[in-house]
């Protein structure tokens, strides 16, 4: 695997993607035994992990989405974070998942968005739990209904990381569309 650092790096994160469908439609379930060293260097020079390539490969596999571009389109925003708002250092620590707000609690009478504003944070940061992924089941139903695409919404929140009234208000007016 060559190591494109920046102008295709695409080109080894489109690699890591199709090793790990294919791993999984074969029945690996390891998510720590899908990668090289080589490859796990890749993964750590972009803010990724080898448990949040195997939760996108996991659901490709068992529902058919995220695509390969949503997948790609998601990392580089996590990529673009981890290397301007981190300088590509990792972040300490995970996001405990009980300290999301529930499935049920809401905002402006938009249920889900509170969590779902949690979870991008954590994915931004390269927090998540290795329990918990961005763009999980819940999340795509809940970014389907109101029609944003994931990527769109984690730019949405790394804009207006700490002005979370400005997220839901941008959330708010794609609905009225």
């Amino acid at each position: 695997m060559s190591q494109a650092k920046n102008y295709e790096y695409h080109k080894s994160l489109k690699s890591i993607w199709d090793k790990a469908t294919l791993l999984y439609s074969e029945g690996n379930r390891d998510a720590q035994s899908y990668f090289t060293a080589e490859e796990k260097t890749f993964l750590d020079s972009i803010g990724a992990t080898a448990q949040e390539v195997y939760d996108f490969a996991e659901d490709y596999n068992l529902h058919g989405e995220p695509d390969f571009t949503t997948f790609a389109l998601v990392q580089d925003i996590r990529r673009a974070y981890f290397l301007e708002e981190q300088g590509g250092k990792p972040a300490e620590g995970t996001v405990d998942p009980s300290s999301f707000p529930s499935k049920q609690d809401e905002v402006e009478g938009i249920v889900w968005l509170p969590r779902i504003i949690q979870k991008a944070k954590a994915k931004l940061q390269g927090r998540m739990d290795p329990d918990t992924m961005y763009g999980c089941g819940g999340d795509r139903h809940f970014l389907k209904e109101n029609d944003i695409h994931p990527a769109e919404f984690l730019r949405v929140v790394w804009k207006h990381e700490n002005d979370e009234d400005a997220i839901v208000q941008w959330v708010l007016k794609r609905i009225q569309g």
